[in-house]
């Protein structure tokens, strides 16, 4: 027997079997699905890890954050002054692998509130900053203009602002019908008036773009109408990085710390302390004497005190892959157990089929079929089963995708991948193969006389 007719007999098997076949291949059908899809959402979850990470400034972009003194300078531990301007001066003086570098005064938005004519603005944060802001955090000024150095000399009160913001004190052109542009209106930042100057571009995900394509599609079908409410929800999230690029209101720094960090004796220092100093490098692969050369200038501007600590992109990556990885295996185990749980029903149908195919079996090896056939035929068959019950889950998993992104829309979409459907369709042909070999190694060493006597 060859194994052409080998496979053709096998077919011809599970064809004669259909219902019990399908519930045999029920856990391969579920394993092969669920790794797929978990496998695709995932993937989705990742890009828009990498895709946010990004759009708040890039790989290269480092920030210096204030770290408690180490305990053997805890006697020095008042004398630590923060980020300064004047730790800005010295690295644009002295560390010439940074190219950029970013200083950010963020004001408490509980007291410093966006508001006009009776609305408020929930705003991701207002910060005074530098103009290098545009550069290090990837932002473009669609209308109007950024801060100057007039703006920044004399602490004139203008901003810049986020789509976001616009959107919820002038309304959205969405609602309104017509684009708005509020250059020259005037808005209040804690009671205080601020002429708008600058409107930054609308900023968006691939998910995004997706909700309003929906939002658009349910308007449509919705006119002249009964309302139908879909299962999703368009709520921005707070930790979304392209809800807090929208919803942003830049102003000078120096506005911002007269205005309201010295007026509120929240900073009497002469050189006022900073929230937050962003700085890129010149090259990703002189990442470390780049940081050397900050942490020298900043141990001097310091003097010697280590109240600072350099948080890189590098280590948001390494989270992201631990997290990604974490996941992985927790799909793997769930999509093994389900393909094993397919493997034991594989094995129990073989064993009955051959336990209904004794005498046939004995026929067979009586007219010289050699045991090497019969093996073969039983390892074609449960591979089969399994095979088939690969391709029924692949297609399946396909529908399990769009049922995820139909229930969860607002979620990071799914993205289905040939890499875990090759896995899913090899492990599946090798349970099929594990499965089978019990019940071929048993067909196979039947004795053709006692197997022709069965009864």
């Amino acid at each position: 027997m060859n194994l052409f007719n080998a496979i053709l007999i096998g077919l011809k098997d599970i064809w004669s079997h259909k219902f019990r076949t399908l519930l045999t291949m029920f856990g391969i059908v579920l394993g092969v699905s669920s790794l797929v899809a978990m496998a695709a959402v995932i993937t989705g979850m990742e890009k828009g890890m990498k895709e946010s990470m990004i759009a708040m400034g890039g790989l290269d972009k480092i920030r210096i954050d204030d770290e408690d003194v180490p305990t053997w300078q805890d006697h020095l531990k008042n004398q630590a002054p923060g980020r300064l301007i004047k730790d800005v001066e010295a690295l644009k003086a002295s560390a010439p692998l940074i190219t950029t570098i970013s200083p950010e005064m963020r004001l408490d938005w509980r007291a410093t509130r966006v508001t006009r004519q009776g609305r408020s603005a929930s705003t991701s944060e207002i910060v005074g900053v530098w103009p290098a802001v545009l550069d290090m955090n990837l932002y473009e000024v669609e209308h109007g203009r950024f801060f100057c150095d007039l703006d920044e000399e004399f602490a004139n009160s203008v901003c810049v602002i986020g789509t976001g913001v616009r959107d919820q004190l002038f309304g959205s052109p969405e609602e309104k019908g017509t684009e708005i542009v509020p250059i020259g209106e005037v808005l209040q930042v804690g009671g205080q008036p601020f002429t708008i100057v600058g409107m930054f571009k609308h900023y968006e995900s691939e998910q995004e773009r997706k909700l309003k394509e929906l939002a658009k599609k349910q308007a449509k079908e919705n006119e002249g109408g009964v309302k139908r409410q879909r299962g999703w929800s368009g709520a921005k999230k707070w930790g979304d990085a392209f809800w807090r690029k929208n919803n942003v209101v830049y102003m000078p720094l120096n506005t911002a710390w007269i205005k309201f960090r010295a007026a509120s004796n929240e900073d009497q220092t002469p050189d006022p302390r900073l929230t937050d100093i962003d700085i890129k490098i010149a090259d990703l692969d002189l990442l470390e004497p780049a940081l050397q050369q900050a942490r020298n200038v900043m141990l001097v501007t310091h003097n010697g005190i280590n109240d600072f600590e350099f948080d890189t992109q590098e280590n948001q990556i390494n989270d992201i892959r631990t997290r990604i990885r974490n996941m992985r295996i927790s799909q793997g185990v769930i999509a093994g157990l389900s393909l094993l749980v397919g493997g034991i029903g594989i094995m129990n149908i073989m064993l009955a089929s051959i336990n209904e195919r004794i005498r046939e079996i004995g026929t067979c090896k009586a007219v010289g079929a050699s045991s090497e056939a019969i093996f073969t035929q039983i390892i074609v068959e449960s591979i089969a089963v399994a095979m088939l019950g690969a391709l029924v889950g692949l297609g399946f998993s396909f529908l399990l995708v769009e049922l995820i992104e139909i229930a969860s829309p607002a979620q990071n979409s799914p993205i289905i991948t040939v890499y875990p459907m090759v896995i899913a369709v090899g492990f599946s042909a090798l349970v099929g193969v594990v499965a089978g070999l019990f019940p071929a190694f048993k067909a196979a060493g039947f004795h053709p006389i006692q197997a022709l006597r069965y009864e």
